[in-house]
């Protein structure tokens, strides 16, 4: 099998070849080509060491990406090549990065200490794939397996339980057992990686394929980082609007969703609070109450503890506080909505309601999702009217009120009281209507 290598990395390979060093491209650009898929970017191993790398691409621009671990980056027509000298990892006692780095001459020893089978492949120059740890093999039994032994793998960096977890999500790949067993076994370990380490691959993980199955076989790997997954474990929702287990219903609503970031996290989040929240009354049927705010709330310490950007945060826990809002299918209840969160927030809202209702019982939910339904189609049709549903929509502004004489506060007040008349239907988005309004307002 022959894999075609882009012109601006044969560049690479030739200079390092013809300077007498070996050089193979490795990793995730073989995986990933093998896959069908086009790279991200593209890495080579050398037998060169750092000092010879910079003499070689002494007449290229380069970045010295993490020369003293052996890694350079060369641009070749603007494109990044991260080259990196074969090197052996020593002792990691803080199971996440080794005490010290030892350069080598074998190939077979650098690709060792590598995580995965599928990420330890590499190129020779004509394209031919050299497998040394039948890589190839799982790649078509479609397997996560580890190199070598996957307790050690995980002792050296605990990040590799989480990436083990995330290319199984992503690729739709089942993961060897004795790998699978590794990182249970393993995970308390994840106390060692960076919250935001965790973050980037939970990220990727979730918006994989397989992502609610993941959570749901590994849930308690991700109570590690987020302990308040451990008491969604089993905890039953004995309500008819209901036949999954608060965890199971999680992992349902993910998968019924988009693959971004921002909404899988939501789904993650969004039934957090339920075990604590939980009430059963006197027919034996469970409640919830409040569940949506004290989730919220929960969502922001998660979220902060793993030092997300501001922005998810915010539309996650908004969303999460909103996401068992069921307001009328009429064009008050809609605009209110839309004018207080905008049509972007609206869209995303009504995903989030159709992934609940699709990981919750047969109970009502042909009459649930009738009614978003009617909620899109008023939605469509206030945005193909053009209606008023913000203060900078209304036919009059700040110098209007200025010149009836409103001051400081009150023009914000008053703007605001007019549009909620217009979203109301109250009045009419008319300039003398809105004027006579504001001026019986200043009266009050």
């Amino acid at each position: 099998m022959e894999i075609l290598i882009p012109e601006y990395v044969r560049e690479i390979l030739s200079k390092l070849n013809t300077s007498g060093y070996e050089a193979y491209p490795v990793g995730g650009c073989v995986r990933d080509t093998l896959l069908g898929k086009a790279p991200d970017d593209w890495d080579v191993c050398t037998n060169a060491l750092p000092e010879q790398m910079e003499e070689v691409f002494g007449d290229c621009h380069v970045i010295e990406t993490g020369l003293m671990h052996g890694t350079l980056t060369v641009l070749t027509d603007g494109l990044p090549v991260e080259v990196t000298t074969y090197r052996s990892d020593g002792v990691y006692t803080d199971h996440r990065r080794p005490d010290k780095v030892e350069f080598v001459s074998s190939l077979k020893e650098d690709l060792s200490r590598r995580d995965l089978t599928i990420n330890a492949l590499c190129l020779d120059s004509k394209g031919t794939v050299i497998d040394m740890f039948d890589g190839i093999e799982d790649l078509e039994k479609k397997l996560i397996r580890c190199v070598g032994d996957a307790k050690k793998r995980f002792e050296e960096d605990a990040l590799r339980i989480l990436r083990a977890l995330r290319f199984s999500s992503v690729l739709d790949f089942d993961i060897d057992e004795y790998t699978s067993l590794a990182v249970c076994e393993k995970a308390p370990l994840l106390k060692y990686v960076s919250p935001e380490r965790i973050y980037a691959e939970l990220k990727k993980l979730l918006c994989g394929k397989r992502a609610g199955r993941i959570l749901l076989e590994y849930a308690d790997v991700f109570s590690q980082f987020i302990p308040e997954i451990a008491p969604c474990i089993g905890c039953v929702q004995n309500n008819p609007h209901h036949k999954y287990d608060v965890l199971a219903h999680i992992c349902k609503s993910i998968d019924n969703i988009e693959p971004t970031p921002t909404l899988r996290l939501t789904m993650l989040l969004h039934d957090i609070a339920k075990p604590g929240c939980k009430t059963t009354d006197e027919n034996g049927i469970d409640h919830f109450k409040m569940h949506p705010v004290v989730g919220a709330k929960a969502a922001e310490e998660i979220l902060t503890r793993l030092r997300a950007d501001n922005d998810t945060k915010d539309k996650v826990c908004e969303l999460i506080k909103e996401h068992d809002n069921r307001f009328p299918a009429t064009k008050r209840s809609v605009g209110r909505f839309i004018s207080k969160h905008g049509y972007a927030f609206f869209d995303d809202y009504i995903k989030v309601r159709y992934a609940d209702a699709c990981a919750q019982s047969q109970y009502h939910r042909e009459e649930k999702l009738s009614h978003l339904e009617g909620v899109i189609k008023i939605r469509r049709e206030l945005e193909a009217q053009s209606a008023c549903l913000t203060v900078k929509d209304l036919s009059i502004g700040g110098n209007d009120l200025l010149a009836l004489g409103f001051k400081g506060r009150q023009i914000g007040e008053t703007l605001r009281a007019a549009l909620e008349a217009v979203i109301d239907e109250e009045i009419h988005n008319d300039k003398k209507e809105l004027l006579a309004f504001v001026s019986e307002y200043l009266k009050k």
